[in-house]
């Protein structure tokens, strides 16, 4: 038996070679029953609390921890044998690169979690942590080219030509898609700043719609008559946008116009009958009514009142019965609504007298 033991295979005896493999084994033994036990126990005890780090932390452990150490167990196991410079090389360029992956995973994690953690406490977080897909992506990008970089550098290559090599080649990028990298930068602002949201109405210039989809580069709405607008980031935080979803309340100002025929004394009662006619409707406060103005053909009345909804179907229907309202009672008083007229003075040479009289025009 201890001759079999003693014989040497590639510069290691049999009984190195088993020694090796029992620490590999014991040590995947150990990690193994620590987290079957341990882990399992602390995972269940965190469900308990009311907060997401404790769980983050045993979650991470699992995923990263436990991979990482059994990665070192190999390493160290493989480090017991006498192996050549290239076998040796390689075993730790392998390990680097797996710790590397572990660790980049690792980080990334934790900013989503962060992040989640941050979007979650908003208003409508929920909806919100829709959106961490593009913010992610480029977040992984720049994670994944560190981490690259950072590889290169522990296996000892010279990083400093590679990364002034990145340097020229982004300036060159950066000039070919500027309009590319502006849309991208201007989603990070829509996405911090946050003026306008998935399900909000907003209008720009003279487009309108609910904001259903906010990309990398373009942001998408669903205007009112059911076709889809496609705005590019950049343009969206160059313009004027109203944002309809603070919207608590609606003001709403009216004017109409009686003829100049009208007595005082239905012009002096008229902002007295329109209050009246506002403050018969649900929901609605009133504001004012005057008599405004001396109109090129009518006596102009200007009415203030506020919608207590944001809805415009709402504020339609109030505004709706309110010119119903207003048609009943003009009529029932025999007030005239105005419209252009136009006076046509009509001269009788023969007469050498002048008549004059008033023309209405449609």
């Amino acid at each position: 038996m201890s001759d079999f033991l003693d014989r040497v295979y590639l510069h290691n005896s049999v009984q190195t070679y088993l020694i090796a493999l029992g620490f590999i084994l014991v040590g995947f033994l150990v990690i193994s029953f620590f987290k079957k036990s341990v882990l399992t126990r602390i995972a269940r005890l965190t469900q308990k609390t009311s907060t997401s780090i404790d769980n983050f932390l045993v979650e991470s452990l699992a995923r990263f921890g436990v991979p990482a150490l059994y990665i070192y167990v190999v390493y160290l196991g493989l480090n017991y044998l006498v192996l050549s410079e290239r076998v040796s090389n390689i075993i730790e360029f392998a390990t680097i690169v797996a710790v590397t992956i572990l660790v980049i995973r690792l980080l990334s994690s934790t900013i989503l979690l962060v992040l989640r953690g941050y979007i979650h406490r908003q208003e409508n977080g929920e909806e919100k942590v829709k959106q961490l897909g593009g913010v992610m992506l480029i977040i992984n990008i720049m994670i994944w080219g560190l981490g690259f970089l950072t590889l290169l550098d522990n296996l000892g290559y010279d990083v400093t030509t590679v990364v002034a090599g990145l340097g020229i080649g982004g300036i060159a990028v950066a000039l070919a898609a500027q309009n590319i990298l502006g849309d991208l930068f201007n989603y990070f602002v829509i996405f911090f700043d946050r003026p306008f949201e998935i399900g909000d109405f907003i209008i720009i210039d003279d487009k309108m719609g609910v904001v259903e989809n906010i990309g990398i580069k373009t942001t998408r709405l669903k205007s009112l008559s059911g076709e889809q607008l496609v705005f590019s980031n950049s343009d969206l935080t160059n313009s004027r946008i109203h944002n309809y979803k603070q919207m608590q309340q609606r003001r709403v100002l009216f004017k109409i116009g009686v003829i100049y025929q009208t007595p005082y004394e239905q012009v002096q009662a008229i902002p007295r009958l329109l209050r009246q006619i506002v403050e018969e409707q649900e929901p609605v406060r009133f504001d004012r009514a005057h008599f405004s103005s001396y109109g090129d053909s009518s006596l102009d009345f200007e009415v203030v009142y506020y919608v207590l909804s944001s809805e415009y179907n709402t504020y339609m229907d109030v505004q709706q019965q309110i010119n119903m309202r207003i048609f009943q009672e003009f009529s029932k008083r025999g007030i005239d609504f105005a419209y252009p007229t136009r006076t046509l003075f009509v001269v009788n040479e023969e007469q050498g007298s002048e008549n004059h009289q008033p023309v209405r025009a449609l």
